[in-house]
């Protein structure tokens, strides 16, 4: 289909009826120059009328176009439509090789006219092909005279009435086909805002949520040695403080390009023993263990990081904030061809029943929140997220994703 509309096939179908009518016109004209009767005067008269029904096909070919495939046929195409057959009967009575432009007519009438015209146009015109065959007939009856165009009448149209039943299968499926693709790509841009809505509320829980709990934990302090221990107070206050200006940072680095602030400034391994520095908050201590090759792991793509870093900032708050743990230790491990990168959290916590939906409340609430976000993160890097506790046994949370850049998120 090209940009007007116009179907291309439609186009050379159309010219080969133009030229087939003009050729069968041109051996109508030619048989009555060479074989009609020897009156001058009716031979100039039928020319006439041939030239004239000549010309009146071919004007209104071009003046009044047939309706589309769908469309009712307007009432200037059925004028001129009846002003042909109009002239090509007076034309078959006069002259019998105007029977030889009944194929172009029966052609234009099938292939413009809507199906419940078109084949009642079709019969009339082979039934007058026939009447004028037998009257023009001399010697025996001969019945192909009758089988010969009903035959290529009849198979004339069914093949046009197909062909316009195909074009009308076609068209609703190609209709159908792109109502699938536009709601498709709705669905696809649905979840894509859902997705993205996800995975903006991890970041802000991960930047934010954090940072506020270990400020609340480091004023909660100060408070509670204000007059018994300023100097230990201030430290804290100036610890939630610090803990602050960094989450601004982090929250404008976030905004700016949702890249996390440790990783901009140093590698995974900086960035995860950064983690088990003492930042004077109260919570377990934390011991960063590297298990790979030397000079690994190399250089991994931003997500790839970013979601290792974030999974392991999210248990570690979990492991301070509902185990009550003394200490936490955080490992990454690569083999040497790097094909995956596995960072382990094991804490000394209370743990908890997995068996088991954990109770609501303060903590249910963080807890929900922190392992749903660090499957979905785990899940869109292509990698997979694993949880082992038992009540007074301790959590071990395990996030393995591959070491090359994943196309997409894999689908559960």
């Amino acid at each position: 289909m090209e940009q007007d509309g116009t179907d291309p096939d439609e186009r050379w179908l159309t010219a080969a009826l133009h030229a087939a009518f003009l050729l069968l016109l041109g051996g109508a004209v030619t048989r009555l120059l060479t074989h009609g009767p020897v009156d001058g005067f009716r031979t100039a008269w039928v020319l006439a009328l041939f030239l004239a029904f000549g010309a009146l096909y071919l004007f209104g070919r071009l003046r009044t176009p047939g309706p589309r495939h769908g469309e009712r046929p307007s009432v200037r195409h059925l004028v001129w439509l009846g002003s042909v057959l109009a002239l090509w009967l007076a034309l078959l009575a006069l002259e019998p090789s105007a029977t030889w432009c009944t194929m172009p007519l029966l052609f234009t009438g099938l292939h413009r006219l809507p199906v419940r015209l078109a084949v009642p146009l079709a019969a009339a015109l082979v039934v007058l092909v026939v009447v004028s065959e037998v009257r023009v007939s001399t010697g025996e009856f001969n019945p192909n005279l009758v089988i010969a165009p009903v035959a290529l009448g009849t198979v004339a149209t069914a093949v046009l009435v197909h062909s316009r039943r195909q074009t009308t299968r076609q068209r609703l499926l190609i209709d159908d086909l792109v109502r699938a693709r536009g709601e498709l790509a709705a669905t696809e841009r649905h979840a894509g805002i859902l997705a993205e809505r996800q995975r903006l509320s991890a970041e802000i829980h991960d930047i934010l949520a954090q940072s506020l709990s270990s400020q609340q934990m480091l004023l909660q302090a100060a408070q509670r040695h204000w007059h018994t221990a300023p100097d230990t107070a201030h430290a804290h206050v100036e610890a939630a403080a610090a803990a602050s200006e960094r989450a601004l940072t982090e929250v404008r680095r976030f905004v700016r390009d949702l890249s996390p602030l440790d990783l901009a400034e140093g590698s995974l391994v900086q960035a995860l023993r950064g983690l088990a520095e003492p930042d004077g908050a109260a919570g377990p201590a934390v011991e960063f263990r590297l298990d790979a090759p030397p000079g690994a792991p190399g250089p991994l793509p931003g997500t790839v990081e970013a979601t290792l870093l974030r999974v392991t900032q999210q248990a570690l708050a979990n492991a301070r904030e509902h185990a009550g743990a003394d200490r936490v230790v955080v490992t990454l491990t690569c083999p040497d061809d790097e094909d995956r990168v596995t960072v382990d959290i094991a804490d000394d916590g209370r743990g908890f029943d997995l068996r088991r939906q954990p109770p609501r409340g303060r903590s249910s609430g963080h807890r929900g929140q922190g392992l749903p976000a660090m499957r979905t993160r785990a899940r869109q890097a292509g990698g997979e997220l694993t949880v082992e506790s038992a009540p007074e046994e301790g959590t071990v949370v395990t996030i393995s994703v591959p070491g090359a850049e994943n196309p997409g998120p894999e689908t559960s």
